[in-house]
């Protein structure tokens, strides 16, 4: 084979149409060899390369004889000397850091770990069994392929719902999607999955981590699997265990865009949820699967006390060290991939706290973010941070810079709390209903910058937080320990499935009051995948280790369940529909344009606003207009924004209110869009100041109609003890008055 020179860029292996560049950035490895593979069944190289050439601290090589497909992997030699920070073992067969497919999954062994499993000496010892036979290997990628006349749909931050969903356990079970392509790439581009997300009047797929990951040993030892992906080798390879042919090497990829292809041309944007604040590879008790047997001391942040060991700001035992340039430089290079070659819209970014660590303290303005701000790429595609790690100082809701949104934990306890019965400042629960400006506003950011969600792949489904007090792990095999105790549900009187009719009413009614808040809110939804059919997952609320039924979301669906997911189309069309839903800027709180009538305002149940000493108290049952015809801000075109005025009112307690409209405009009268204590009531209009009957544990929408207006159905007659005697379940929470 004819052995040329190369490039030191671009990193990784590269494919010009004639031959292909191989290019292993390392600064403290002595030399390095490139390992090529036959077949994905060989237990050793068929040829061993040393890489001679080496610029900038990169080793490189040319091959001109080597095709696309060519399953590869390194060999990196220095000193094996963990307390100075360096677990270099050339014995180790070692995963490309740039790799853009897989050409092999690891099959774990002892053989993986650098160090001798079970010496007394711990990962001090050195290891030298070959990895060669178990070892993840990478292949050479064409990036070929025919993007048509696709273009990024680029949704206004402010138009954006969003759908979380896991490749697999959306399409596993979705009939209409053909059986070989069913959890996979290519099942979620399938027509009846892109009908689903259209009908739900969703514009955004947030996908579950699709990046190359391993299977913790620990869990392979168990019989489970790291199924929700949190555990990453391969940060621009796509994980080949999602694609229809999970052993070709290129099949993967181009599933992958193909979808992408697909979700665009439909109007749908892909997030990518993405893993940059630890590896696969673990503590120092980790196997030496890639960075840690190419650089262990640049690739990682490790203790300055003692450099044995590894910072570990998000419990899963490394951290990459963002204060090396290299390091730096590979999330970034993986990130412009991702946007630029596999054409996807932006990010999540799990634990995003941890890359601001520069060294240990939280810094918003670090090296990561500047980086991020000044690249003309990634500057323009949608950032999300998951504000948060487990470091002293962890927890960042509000605090990351201009042009990046956050997951707002803030908004999901409160609309939990308030939901669940307990008690919530009155401000408090109108600050997180109108965009969190108490986090945001003063930093210059907008009610978009507040990722609105209720519920997500972490922690309990819609379902199971109003069916379980509490959480009910044992299938993870760990004693029900893992996963948070601090989960703000109510059970509505039985923990789990019951047959009591009058529970059962009451959990689907609270479903439908959070999912309307969800979309009656300021910000930008988020609703987590299978939620819309009420998909439980038996009040497990950490299935990251289960690729079974228990995460694959059922479409055989009951009546309930049907009833459900058209209640839930009609919420998010409302959302849809109405301006004043979607607003760019923040309320102003006081009247516009000197209407008299203020762009946001707060009732009591007797039709007054909210007083002063109002505010400080917890909210149970309020009401809330948003004035459409108030919005004070302009299209693209430059066109004043106007739609309905909406009122919607919440009652979270045990009991009935008879709740007096607020007033209208002459020649208006307020319509009701729907009330969740009875999906099925018709419309109806009521003037202002009447007294409308509020049940409880319930929510009702109303917008304004001008008198001309066609008239619906007259209200029946206010038969107060008839309502009440209506099937509800006479509960309350454990823990309100």
């Amino acid at each position: 084979m004819r052995v040329w020179p190369g490039r030191p860029y671009p990193l990784g292996a590269t494919w010009d149409g004639v031959g292909v560049n191989f290019a292993l950035f390392s600064e403290n490895a002595a030399k390095a060899e490139l390992c090529l593979f036959d077949h994905p069944d060989a237990a050793q190289p068929s040829q061993v390369i040393p890489l001679k050439e080496r610029t900038d601290q990169v080793f490189h090589t040319y091959l001109p004889d080597v095709l696309p497909g060519q399953l590869y992997g390194y060999r990196v030699y220095g000193p094996y000397a963990p307390s100075e920070g360096h677990r270099f073992n050339h014995h180790k067969v070692l995963f490309d850091p740039y790799a853009k497919a897989v050409g092999r999954e690891s099959r774990w062994d002892h053989a993986m770990f650098g160090y001798e499993i079970g010496h007394a000496d711990g990962d001090l010892s050195f290891d030298v069994r070959d990895s060669a036979p178990f070892a993840p290997l990478a292949a050479v990628n064409d990036p070929a392929f025919t993007w048509g006349d696709d273009r990024s749909p680029r949704i206004p931050w402010h138009e954006t719902l969003i759908y979380e969903l896991h490749v697999k356990g959306f399409t596993k079970k979705m009939p209409g999607v053909p059986d070989r392509l069913r959890g996979t790439y290519a099942g979620v581009g399938c027509e009846t999955a892109v009908r689903h997300l259209k009908e739900l009047n969703v514009t955004a797929v947030e996908l579950l981590p699709v990046h190359y990951r391993l299977d913790d040993h620990y869990l392979v030892e168990k019989g489970l699997t790291n199924y929700w992906g949190y555990n990453t080798l391969g940060f621009f390879a796509p994980d080949p265990r999602l694609s229809a042919d999970p052993k070709n090497p290129a099949a993967a990829v181009w599933e992958f865009k193909t979808m992408v292809r697909t979700l665009h041309a439909a109007g749908i944007e892909v997030i990518l949820d993405v893993v940059y604040n630890h590896t696969a590879e673990g503590n120092q008790n980790g196997p030496t699967l890639s960075f840690r047997g190419i650089d262990n001391a640049s690739y990682y942040h490790l203790s300055p006390e003692d450099r044995r060991y590894y910072m570990d700001f998000t419990g899963c035992g490394n951290t990459p060290s963002l204060r090396h340039p290299r390091v730096l430089q590979l999330i970034m290079d993986s990130l412009r991939y991702w946007v630029l070659e596999m054409r996807v819209d932006g990010f999540r970014f799990d634990l995003a706290t941890a890359l601001a660590r520069e060294l240990f303290e939280v810094d918003k303005l670090s090296t990561f973010f500047d980086v991020i701000h000044q690249d003309p790429v990634l500057s323009q595609v949608k950032l999300i941070a998951e504000p948060w790690d487990v470091g002293p100082g962890g927890y960042m809701v509000g605090n990351f810079p201009v042009g990046w949104t956050e997951w707002n934990g803030e908004y999901r306890d409160a609309i939990r709390k308030f939901w669940a019965g307990r008690d919530v400042p009155a401000d408090k629960l109108a600050a997180r209903l109108t965009g969190s400006g108490d986090l945001y506003e003063q930093t210059g950011r907008r009610p978009y910058a507040s990722i609105n969600f209720i519920t997500c792949h972490d922690g309990f489904t819609l379902h199971d937080l109003v069916s379980y007090d509490q959480k009910h792990n044992e299938a993870n095999k760990e004693d029900n320990r893992d996963g948070s105790n601090d989960n703000h549900s109510w059970n509505c009187g039985a923990e789990g499935p019951t047959d009591d009719p009058a529970v059962n009413t009451l959990r689907a009614r609270q479903k439908r009051n959070m999912f309307a808040t969800l979309m009656l809110s300021q910000g930008v939804p988020m609703v987590l995948g299978g939620d819309e059919l009420g998909h439980t997952q038996k009040g497990n609320n950490n299935t990251y280790c289960h690729d079974d039924d228990l995460t694959w979301l059922d479409w055989k669906l009951t009546p309930d369940q049907n009833a459900f997911l058209g209640f839930v189309r009609r919420a998010t069309a409302l959302w849809r529909d109405q301006p004043v839903l979607q607003r760019r800027t923040f309320f102003e709180g006081r009247p516009i344009r000197g209407s008299g009538v203020a762009d946001v305002s707060w009732f009591t149940p007797a039709g007054a606003e909210l007083a002063n000493d109002d505010w400080e108290k917890p909210a149970k049952c309020l009401g809330c207009r948003l004035a459409g015809d108030l919005i004070d801000e302009t299209d693209s075109r430059g066109e004043p924004i106007v739609g309905d005025t909406l009122l919607f009112l919440l009652n979270a307690q045990a009991d009935p209110v008879d709740f007096t409209l607020p007033d209208t405009n002459p020649g208006q009268r307020w319509e009701l869009v729907f009330d969740t204590a009875d999906d099925a009531r018709p419309p109806m209009s009521f003037p202002g100041k009447y007294r409308y009957l509020l049940r409880d544990w319930s929510v009702a929408v109303f917008r304004t109609r001008r008198d001309g207006a066609p008239e619906p159905a007259a209200p029946p007659p206010r038969a107060k003890a008839a309502a009440r005697a209506g099937a509800r379940p006479r509960t309350r929470p454990p823990h309100a008055p």
